[in-house]
């Protein structure tokens, strides 16, 4: 196979302001730390001089990224150096202005009104949104914080919009949120079958870890585009948008009909499985390639090569969660995995690759919508537990989950949420159907945010903005992932008086009066102290980890409890090296040196209560907003270039960033509906969709189907468009189909803003 697509991975140093290292300036020290973009977790060496960051190169010998950093990540430290930073905190006046106060007195007004609102409607009036872009030691107290302290039952995080239907489908069919892969399955596979993710782009050192195989493996893109990763595979299939569900099935009713089924692991590992090999023996080719458009011999074809590979791993991002049938998708990947027994050995798995830098920490600790180190707000004993453990009382731990950020922001619709803490995410930019959103955030009695910027749409709207550090102004773990834990590090100065987060979080419970209880959460590392205890003989089991010195090594993945540490101490007195091998139930192997590869279910054993995984399924569901004749393209959004990173936020202050990223908004429109459109590239288009209609500039390409049109998200105006639907069981928003119109502007439509 010959390799034809290496992604811009900037080896030399170029960027602007605090990203680089003039060649003048030899630093005093350096010290590792891990990238706060995207969760592959890459180790970046920060160089210091008089202990402050003057730029940083990719850490050469991380397990992670082996030398390489994306441009994103050579930039890491530029968006501290942003003019519109927040530095002070603001309160609103009573002319609408947002004017300067000391923290005194923001945080006496924050918790004064908090107490008025929950005083004239209940505790279950005042809610918070997190977020996957801060360590884990302070999302951990936030939940904390607001759930056994000040008394609020929701709380959500932004990791809802892009894991939430992973969690849910690892926990349906393992038993545990568990993504049981490691980065080398990358380089061991002889088969990789990507499903709606673009690699290339939203995750490019992964993709250099493909390029890294010696096995000259399969490369297979399902995808309705043809991606820049699709571009660089052997095979693509390209299936009308939603009807993946469809496709998988139909994919494991041919390896059935083959006889590709470890019949071994099935019976040995599984349940469920007749009622599977039932359920997929209606999705015939014919009617697979009747709802799909993919034809039979493409099917076949793969199917094939599923059944021939040695070590066949399959992996999913957005694409799959981000849908209105995300679990069942999710789950039919692995569904393939158990029936072919790729799981649990090199080079295999059934493998949900994360959004943001610490999601895998948020959906551990974030205490949302389960409680802290994975446990349950439902069971008594895991009440009971977190309860001894943080030393309080039992009857301070709601008993019920939070609702999901959907059903948050229904409730200020309903009028049951009347005040809104939001920590470090966009919503007012990044929700689906982001007009009402903006809408129903004007509508609450109080909004606090607390954020790095001023300037942010949601910072906009708020009655009160608290000043944060970033990255890079504060310390703290994350979880990549593949369970990977790295450090955050403080290595510069946060402006004027914004704080880590950490702090404001404290100083609120302070203010509140429930000081406390906190009191033994004294700094991030006495934190993760705790956080690990609490994660004692759980599938995340942390125990074995020696604080945060052994994190700094990247060799911690989850599960480490405390077992390990003892063959780790053993085997640096017999010579062993340093292999790790066993842990907790369902652990597999260790393989390498200080740096592991760790594996989960080598041993078939999972994390339900029978130890087998479950084969689950369900009919395809109807699309929630079909095309029509007044609306009739289909609207794909997603990732829009390697330099750019969510809603802006940080990646629009590096001007290195802005000049790899396209400089307007860029609809991609297949040739045939622009010629039936009389549109040309270049042409400033109108796409409309029933909730609004935004201008964007017209890329006539083939790469997208007839009958789409792709948007990039990190524009504000994208979620306009979008379709407020929701998975049933994840509750996570599926923003990759909208029915859509594009055209020349209407006169109406010609004083929207510029593209």
């Amino acid at each position: 196979m010959t390799r034809r697509l290496t992604p811009l991975l900037a080896r030399q140093p170029g960027g602007s302001g605090l990203g680089q290292v003039p060649a003048d300036r030899v630093p005093s020290s350096t010290t590792r730390m891990i990238c706060g973009f995207c969760s592959t977790g890459c180790g970046l060496d920060v160089h210091l001089r008089d202990g402050v960051a003057i730029g940083l190169t990719p850490s050469p010998d991380h397990p992670v990224n082996l030398g390489m950093a994306c441009p994103k990540g050579w930039e890491a430290l530029t968006p501290l150096a942003a003019h519109d930073r927040a530095t002070t905190p603001l309160l609103r006046d009573p002319h609408g202005h947002l004017r300067g106060v000391g923290w005194d007195v923001a945080l006496r007004e924050m918790c004064e009104r908090i107490r008025a609102v929950q005083a004239a409607h209940g505790p279950e009036s005042v809610a918070f949104l997190s977020t996957g872009q801060i360590p884990t030691e302070e999302m951990a107290l936030l939940g904390a914080v607001a759930k056994f302290g000040m008394g609020m039952t929701h709380g959500d995080g932004n990791t809802r919009q892009c894991m939430a239907t992973s969690v849910v489908a690892y926990k349906q069919a393992f038993g545990f949120d568990a993504p049981p892969y490691t980065y080398a399955d990358f380089e061991q596979s002889d088969v990789i079958v990507l499903i709606g993710s673009n690699l290339c782009i939203a995750h490019p050192i992964m993709w250099e870890r493909i390029m890294r195989n010696t096995n000259d493996p399969e490369i297979i893109v399902i995808d309705p585009r043809a991606t820049e990763t699709a571009m660089a595979a052997t095979q693509h299939l390209a299936p009308r948008p939603k009807t993946d569900l469809t496709l998988l099935y139909g994919l494991a009713h041919l390896l059935l009909e083959a006889g590709a089924v470890d019949r071994d692991f099935v019976a040995e590992h599984t349940e469920g499985f007749d009622d599977f090999a039932a359920h997929v023996a209606a999705f015939t080719p014919d009617r697979v390639a009747t709802d799909t458009g993919v034809p039979r011999a493409q099917l076949a074809h793969l199917a094939a090569t599923i059944a021939n590979g040695r070590a066949v791993s399959f992996w999913w991002t957005m694409g799959v969660n981000q849908s209105h049938q995300g679990v069942r998708t999710a789950q039919a990947i692995i569904d393939l995995a158990l029936m072919t027994g790729n799981i649990g050995r090199p080079g295999t798995g059934a493998n949900s690759i994360t959004g943001q830098c610490n999601a895998m920490g948020s959906r551990l600790f974030s205490n949302t919508t389960s409680l802290l180190g994975g446990h349950d707000f439902a069971e008594p004993a895991h009440r009971a537990r977190v309860a001894e453990v943080l030393g309080i009382d039992e009857a301070l731990i709601p008993t019920e989950a939070s609702w999901s950020y959907d059903r948050i922001i229904e409730g200020i619709s309903r009028g049951e949420i009347k005040a809104l803490w939001v920590i470090a995410t966009n919503g007012a930019h990044s929700w689906i159907n982001s007009s009402e959103m903006r809408d129903l955030l004007g509508r609450l009695d109080l909004l606090v945010v607390q954020d790095m910027y001023t300037t942010t749409e949601t910072a906009q709207l708020a009655d009160i903005v608290l000043p944060a550090a970033g990255w890079g102004e504060k310390e703290g773990s994350f979880i990549n992932s593949e369970r990977r834990l790295g450090l955050v590090k403080r290595v510069a100065h946060a402006p004027g008086q914004a704080l880590a987060d950490f702090l404001i979080v404290k100083a609120v419970a302070d203010a509140w009066g429930c000081g406390d209880l906190f009191a033994d959460w004294t700094d991030p590392e006495a934190t993760f102290a705790i956080l690990a205890e609490l994660t004692r003989g759980r599938p995340c089991d942390l125990t074995g980890v020696r604080g945060y010195e052994h994190l700094d090594t990247g060799a911690v993945q989850w599960p480490y409890p405390d077992t390990m540490t003892e063959t780790a101490e053993t085997a640096e007195t017999d010579g062993t090296g340093g292999a790790m091998t066993g842990g907790t139930s369902g652990t597999g192997d260790a393989i390498g040196g200080p740096a592991v590869e760790r594996r989960l279910f080598a041993d078939g054993r999972f994390f339900t209560p029978s130890e087998r995984a479950r084969f689950i399924v369900d009919d395809p569901a109807p699309l929630p907003e079909p095309t029509s004749a007044r609306f009739p393209l289909v609207l794909l959004t997603g990732r829009g270039s390697s330099s750019q990173w969510h809603t802006g936020t940080r990646t629009s202050k590096s001007p290195t960033l802005q000049a790899l990223a396209p400089g307007v908004l860029v609809a991609e429109v297949h040739p045939d509906d622009a010629t039936a459109r009389d549109i040309t590239s270049g042409d400033t288009v109108a796409v409309r969709s029933a909730r609004g209609s935004i201008l964007a500039r017209a890329h006539v390409v083939a790469s997208v189907g007839r009958g789409q049109v792709f948007l990039p998200m990190h524009d504000e105006r994208t979620n306009v468009l979008t379709f407020p639907s929701f998975d049933p069981h994840s509750r996570q928003p599926a923003y990759k189909h909208a029915a859509v119109d594009l055209g020349h502007p209407a006169p109406w439509e010609q004083n929207l803003p510029r593209p």
